[in-house]
């Protein structure tokens, strides 16, 4: 090997690892923003069921609970 190979070898080593450990950091950053978005789906789907609960209730059961208050002296 010339001096030259001798000098590059280890920086050449050196950004194989680095490449490396960014690659295992990407993949588990991808799988974090994966959970996150089908936690995201999830609680967007409670939140219309909750909307559609909210939208059934009568009014009458809204006032009804008005109407069994006590009045105000």
């Amino acid at each position: 090997m010339s001096t030259t190979e001798n000098e590059l070898t280890p920086r050449i080593e050196m950004l194989e690892t680095r490449l490396m450990h960014q690659e295992a950091a990407l993949d588990e950053l991808t799988r974090t923003l994966l959970e996150q978005e089908q936690l995201i789906k999830h609680q967007g789907e409670l939140i219309r069921k909750l909307e559609i609960l909210v939208q059934g209730l009568a009014p009458a059961d809204i006032t009804a609970t008005e109407d069994n208050m006590p009045p105000h002296y």
